[in-house]
């Protein structure tokens, strides 16, 4: 099939290409974000390949269908940047990658986790200029901390796996509790009761409706004060704005992100030679107690591998049979077994 590679970087182009060996699928490179004004693009491809900042709304569906694109791979887990309405109205099959390696963002919350607790941000910067005081570096034990995830699926799971292995207690919310997590001594509560019981708040929960600014200044009255909080989901599970005022306010006393609401003009490009016209993300910088990173939870050589292998599987299984391996529909995630 001929495919329309959108946002993609040189690793992108790395991994693909040694998927794609055996397959031997004709696939076109742009580093360009897919959008109304970019679909023109993908004017000779069967297919286009997404990342989670390319936006496939309704009126991309529409000008993809004109096109005559019937197939939309998303190399990411999330698909809240599809319109799957409109994909089905149109007859345009949407794959995805479900699980590519939930180690691989797990184990970044944890690094984001350890590091805001120790300050080692702080503590790098101040040993590279010859101050070695330990004055405004006071960690705590992480042995006995309450830790709150939200949402236990593949990643929140090996997330609390993780942190039970340091001796937290941790608590969960979930509209569907994982009897794994149960099983190791995870103990699932109200949101609200998670909310006032955290030390440390760990969001892994997709963006939907529901979870839709999850945090916010309704939320931050029931936090514990000085309560860290971490997102290496989707960056609208908060809003940022109040995020800033809990900080402000000493509510929240540390926050690590991974993601960001508004990052599609941000991540995943050099800017460092321009000043950054976004407020909202300049104040956050200006906080000692935020680590920020670009997105790159995921970027291991492992899930990436992954994420190649899996989305040219759902391509070549299209060409061949209609259907892709891992299908996701308005009305529901279709399974690999289905």
């Amino acid at each position: 099939m001929k495919v329309a590679v959108f946002s993609a970087k040189p690793y992108d182009r790395r991994f693909l290409e040694r998927a794609n060996e055996a397959a031997e699928h004709e696939l076109s490179y742009f580093e360009a974000r897919l959008s109304g004004d970019t679909c023109e693009l993908a004017a000779t491809a069967d297919a286009v390949c997404v990342f989670v900042n390319d936006r496939v709304d309704a009126d991309v569906v529409a000008k993809l269908t004109g096109q005559d694109v019937t197939l939309i791979v998303l190399r990411c887990a999330g698909f809240n940047n599809v319109d799957l309405v409109a994909a089905e109205q149109f007859g345009i099959t949407v794959g995805r990658v479900p699980a590519y390696s939930p180690h691989a963002v797990a184990e970044h919350t944890v690094a984001l986790l350890l590091a805001l607790n120790r300050k080692i941000h702080r503590a790098f910067n101040r040993v590279r200029e010859g101050n070695f005081s330990l004055e405004g570096l006071l960690g705590f034990d992480l042995h006995g901390r309450t830790v709150g995830i939200i949402g236990t699926g593949t990643i929140g799971t090996v997330v609390a796996r993780i942190l039970l292995g340091f001796g937290c207690n941790v608590l969960a919310n979930d509209p569907y509790p994982n009897e794994k997590c149960a099983a190791m001594g995870v103990r699932y509560v109200a949101i609200d009761q998670l909310f006032a019981a955290s030390d440390i708040l760990t969001l892994h929960c997709p963006l939907t409706p529901g979870t839709y600014h999850l945090v916010n200044e309704n939320s931050l009255r029931l936090l514990k004060r000085g309560v860290m909080l971490l997102n290496t989901s989707r960056g609208a599970v908060i809003d940022t704005r109040s995020v800033i005022s809990g900080l402000k306010k000493g509510i929240i006393g540390s926050v690590g992100l991974d993601v960001y609401e508004e990052e599609a003009d941000l991540f995943f490009q050099d800017l460092s030679d321009q000043i950054i016209g976004d407020d909202v993300f300049a104040r956050l910088l200006t906080f000692p107690n935020v680590i920020i990173t670009g997105h790159q939870g995921y970027f291991t050589e492992e899930a990436l591998t992954n994420i190649a292998r899996t989305t040219i599987e759902n391509i070549s299984s299209f060409e061949s049979t209609g259907k892709v391996v891992h299908a996701v529909t308005a009305e529901k995630i279709v399974p690999a077994s289905a």
